[in-house]
């Protein structure tokens, strides 16, 4: 649905964006065409999309009130966010691999890794649970758009194998936020994978802020825009439109790994959170811009539009939140019952046969760790 481009910021206050995107379904949760894109999902897809937003938005809850209590070191929400990751995650085919910031737990969440995995990363428990090739699903990367660097180079493996051009092809989504977008690697991830043809989908959650700089002090045009400069095709969805999303990113991923080629997606959403539990959002943007982007928030949207078409009932509803609500329960407990490290398992995966540096850091680390037998610390 077309609708005109974002207003800039006047005298510090910014107009409700209204750009022009992929929509399938409205705030309202109204059912609309699009031309190019559409979903052909039974009354239970529509149900357990359902599922997965409310699931995906009380575990994060969760995480963050157990980072509040001093459980977890930090924590990056997704708060807002759920219907573009639940929806491209859900697009994602088994032998597709994704490429994750630190806030991708809703696309985590649809790859089948346990939610806790995220959580003993944040409280320092391990440095990731998860195996990335069982659930074609990289670790959580903190350098700010390094992954889309991995996922390329991964990409060009994956042509360079052979394993694209069929239904049964391969592809790759790279996760980054706006910000990324003006870091060097993720502008280099779009040279190399436009010259090398890479089956790559680089999907950009645009959640209007980069910490606290917003949009428009970033970039001059719509993010989606940059692709054409680098030779491939580039599109803006509303990213709290599950059913737009997944449309998107299936239409992309496939085109991908039929040898079409990369393509940017641009995620147009809204960060409701903070950037992390370290950061407070009033220091830079104002209550009413927050209430705005609350009406367009995804999961009412799809309560509505599964209301609206008789989907579901209020049975069905509660029983959603109860599933949620024990969910995050057993999140909690299974936290608070984490075993502590041993401190010198620190320097157990630094390099894959160790160094003599790191051999000599290990020694002093144990003589400081033993100063303190029987001191009762």
């Amino acid at each position: 649905m077309a609708k005109g481009e974002a207003k800039a910021r006047t005298s510090g206050t910014r107009a409700a964006p209204e750009p022009a995107f992929v929509q399938l379904l409205t705030p309202e949760g109204d059912r609309v065409e699009h031309p190019d894109y559409t979903v052909d999902f039974t009354d239970e897809e529509y149900r357990s999309l359902y599922h997965d937003l409310v699931v995906v938005r009380k575990l994060d809850a969760e995480a963050t009130a157990l980072q509040r209590q001093g459980e977890l070191g930090i924590w990056a929400s997704l708060l807002g966010q759920e219907a573009a990751q639940v929806g491209s995650g859900r697009a994602l085919r088994p032998q597709d691999m994704a490429f994750p910031t630190y806030r991708e737990h809703g696309v985590l969440y649809c790859r089948g890794v346990d939610p806790i995995a995220p959580l003993s990363l944040f409280r320092g428990v391990d440095q990731g649970a998860w195996d990335p090739d069982e659930f074609k699903f990289g670790m959580y990367t903190i350098v700010i758009g390094a992954q889309t660097l991995h996922a390329t180079g991964y990409a060009m493996g994956v042509s360079k194998d052979g394993k694209v051009g069929s239904d049964d092809g391969e592809a790759v989504i790279a996760y980054f936020g706006d910000g990324a977008t003006s870091q060097g690697d993720v502008n280099e991830a779009f040279i190399w994978a436009s010259v090398f043809n890479a089956p790559l989908v680089f999907f950009c959650q645009n959640n209007q802020y980069a910490i606290s700089e917003p949009l428009e002090r970033q970039t001059r045009v719509p993010l989606y825009h940059r692709a054409s400069g680098f030779g491939f095709p580039g599109l803006r969805v509303d990213g709290n439109d599950v059913l737009a999303c997944y449309a998107v990113t299936r239409k992309a991923l496939d085109d991908a790994r039929h040898g079409q080629g990369p393509s940017l997606i641009e995620a147009y959403t809204y960060r409701m959170g903070a950037h992390t539990t370290s950061d407070d959002p009033t220091r830079y943007r104002i209550a009413s811009e927050v209430e705005a982007w609350q009406a367009k928030d995804p999961i009412q949207r799809l309560r509505s539009f599964l209301e609206k078409q008789r989907i579901a009932g209020d049975d069905f509803f509660a029983a959603i939140d109860e599933e949620a609500r024990v969910a995050a329960a057993d999140l909690r407990e299974r936290v608070l019952n984490m075993p502590d490290p041993d401190p010198r398992t620190l320097f157990d995966h630094v390099y894959p046969h160790g160094s003599p540096e790191l051999d000599q850091q290990r020694e002093q680390f144990d003589k400081y760790l033993s100063s303190f037998e029987g001191s009762g610390h």
